[in-house]
């Protein structure tokens, strides 16, 4: 699993961005891909799988 930190998310939209601890590039989260409520600046692991626009976050947790 991956970890990085909710940069961003708007929970009426559904959808928001992780930065990667790592490669600090920005990852899309969809709400379908969280296992949990997350708001900005939650530490989070999570996995990833390519959709239609590039990487998107999946599995997300809090750490």
């Amino acid at each position: 699993m991956l970890t990085g930190k909710v940069k961003f998310y708007n929970e009426a939209k559904g959808f928001g961005f992780i930065i990667d601890d790592e490669s600090q590039n920005d990852v899309f989260v969809h709400a379908t891909g969280l296992e949990e409520k997350v708001v900005q600046n939650d530490k989070v692991s999570y996995d990833v799988k390519e959709g239609k626009k590039g990487l998107n976050a999946i599995n997300v947790r809090k750490s």
